[in-house]
């Protein structure tokens, strides 16, 4: 009776450790799958938030289209435009500014601007053309404001304002051409923005290389003065 008393106490002993252990063991593999999961969860949620910061199009309402190109969406139709209605004042700044840019590097940023934009606009007249794209024809009342504005000023007042004009407006585009460069399914629009985005960062870069940029009034959100 003795060793059958023991030998029950040894094997609930053992259950006992088994359980213990096998809780042990479903707890750590919790941790783990948590631990795993929170970073994956973390990571969407910041996705998404930097989705919703990207510059949005503005829906034609014609959805999207069937090329032999492939699929054209409100999207790269919008940055078509964009592009489009960028050159149409920054072409003739750059000029301006190689023409009354009194520091070289102000001239150099207007040389590349004019190139640019001269490519650019060419690019997007033959990219609108082949998928039925309707451009703007003439600067935005805003666009005609800053060009107004060059037009006033002068002297290093005027290197200034072209110089942070054209660099916030640069930087706007710039991310727009990201955008529709990482989720195209369309060639054409693939190609426009692979160049497009060589041009603007070129463009970025001049302009920051005159040494003119305030770059805190680009984070705060206002206007160059």
């Amino acid at each position: 009776m003795r060793n059958v008393g023991r030998r029950r106490s040894v094997i609930g002993s053992v259950r006992s450790r088994f359980s213990v252990g096998t809780g042990l063991v479903v707890a750590g593999l919790s941790l783990t799958a948590v631990a795993i999961l929170l970073p994956v969860q973390l990571f969407a949620s910041s996705g998404s938030a930097a989705g919703s910061s990207a510059p949005a199009a503005q829906d034609d309402g014609l959805g999207v289209w069937n090329t032999p190109s492939g699929p054209l969406s409100p999207l790269d139709r919008e940055f078509v435009r964009k592009v489009r209605q960028a050159g149409l004042w920054e072409l003739p700044a750059g000029r301006q500014a190689l023409q009354r840019g009194t520091r070289q590097a102000v001239k150099h940023a207007g040389r590349h601007l004019m190139e640019g934009h001269t490519d650019l606009n060419q690019r997007a007249a033959d990219t609108a053309r082949a998928l039925n794209i309707t451009l703007p024809g003439q600067p935005t009342p805003e666009q005609q404001g800053w060009l107004a504005q060059l037009d006033a000023a002068e002297g290093d007042a005027y290197e200034r304002l072209f110089a942070n004009l054209a660099r916030r407006a640069h930087g706007k585009v710039f991310s727009l051409v990201a955008q529709v460069r990482a989720s195209t399914r369309n060639s054409m629009i693939r190609d426009f923005a692979t160049r497009a985005n060589s041009v603007v960062l070129d463009h970025i870069t001049a302009l920051e290389q005159t040494g003119l940029v305030d770059f805190e009034a680009l984070t705060d959100g206002q206007p160059p003065k």
